[in-house]
């Protein structure tokens, strides 16, 4: 009897227990909601509205300096597809991003041909989240809203579009701004955008804080020749704008004739006669090495003061594939040594275009890129 009883109390906890632990389970724990990705939603840089997963895992870039943007903001890992120009094998890389992660590059699948001639199938194949598109306004490798909206529609993927800009002029240099930043905010990396942007207006503010006060009449003149522009060309190839001389306050010869690339006539380089003249590197890409060539045989340059004095300098090429902003600004403190080298007696050229280069890219491969260029780059050209 006594044994019936201990059992039926026994029971009778169990059943309680039971119905204690289920009552707490439904009302007092309350069960974690599924958590989706999130999604955020920017105005591109042709004032589009665009919502993109939250921070992507996964992005193409379309158009000429789209991927070096990604690779200044730190997204390379992201990259699932590349145009044509990336898988290429190319006779001189110009690139430094290319140079630094080129064999990852290379073995992604192809999302296009160079120059935002994109593929949307090929897109759709490979699924990115998020597509970059970009180009240089006003040439005929530029975007628009209306290509970034055809490419979306096509492949129901987000496309984030933008101009590429330049540091020729403000206006220019606001769109560049503006690109790095959409990409930023997209990617989650807005303190490296701004990072980036700092870095350049520091580096800007250096070069004018050490020249901004030379006299006109103390500033040397100078002209670049050689200028790489969709290619290799020679000595009548310029730059009117060429930012360089802009931060180190040289009177450019062939300013007046625009921002944007020149062909000047070869009687015009001499009746200016500059002071110093500047070769970009990537001219010994053509026969009888370009522009070093023509100053070597035309007897009419060879009259020009700075061939005769010993005045001819090489600067590395930064028009490869759109404008590597990293050489540009390398290229600046190279010239204003140069030119001024009492102002700049703490630079090493060399060591600043590492500390640079480093800082963009990620790895100091100024090394790399001069050998592409034997090595031309930042250094006196016997003419």
């Amino acid at each position: 009897m006594i044994k019936n009883i201990v059992l039926i109390l026994g029971l009778i906890g169990v059943v309680l227990a039971l119905a204690l632990s289920a009552g707490c389970t439904g009302t007092d724990v309350t069960p974690a909601a599924p958590s989706g990705p999130s999604e955020l939603t920017v105005t591109d840089g042709f004032g589009r509205t665009v919502t993109v997963p939250s921070p992507p895992e996964s992005v193409i870039c379309s158009g000429s300096g789209g991927l070096r943007y990604l690779v200044y903001l730190g997204g390379q890992d992201l990259v699932v597809g590349v145009d044509s120009n990336e898988k290429k094998e190319q006779v001189i890389e110009g690139r430094p991003y290319a140079l630094a992660y080129g064999s990852q590059f290379k073995g992604l699948p192809l999302i296009g041909e160079m120059r935002g001639k994109d593929d949307p199938e090929k897109i759709l194949g490979i699924g990115p989240e998020v597509v970059f598109k970009t180009g240089s306004t006003g040439t005929a490798y530029g975007t628009s809203a209306a290509e970034a909206d055809t490419l979306q529609e096509k492949t129901g993927i987000p496309v984030v579009a933008f101009p590429y800009g330049s540091l020729r002029n403000d206006a220019e240099k606001a769109e560049m701004y503006g690109g790095l930043r959409v990409m930023g905010q997209v990617l989650g990396e807005q303190d490296r955008a701004e990072e980036v942007i700092a870095y350049i207006e520091a580096t800007i503010a250096d070069l004018e804080k050490r020249t901004g006060d030379i006299p006109e009449a103390e500033q040397k003149s100078v002209y670049v020749g050689g200028v790489s522009s969709a290619g290799a060309h020679g000595i009548i190839s310029t730059e009117p704008a060429y930012p360089p001389f802009l931060w180190v306050h040289a009177k450019n010869v062939a300013a007046g004739m625009g921002t944007a690339h020149a062909d000047i006539a070869k009687e015009a380089l001499v009746d200016w006669n500059p002071d110093y003249i500047f070769i970009d590197a990537g001219t010994i890409q053509m026969e009888s090495d370009g522009a070093i060539g023509e100053l070597k045989t035309d007897p009419a340059l060879q009259g020009l003061s700075a061939a005769k004095n010993g005045r001819v300098y090489g600067v590395l090429p930064y028009n490869f594939y759109n404008v590597n902003y990293e050489t540009v600004l390398a290229d600046a403190y190279f010239i204003g040594k140069t030119l001024y080298p009492e102002r700049f007696e703490d630079v090493d050229p060399v060591r600043k275009a590492d500390e640079i280069f480093a800082f963009f890219i990620g790895k100091p491969n100024f090394g790399d890129l001069n050998s592409q260029y034997s090595d031309l780059g930042f250094t006196q050209i016997s003419v």
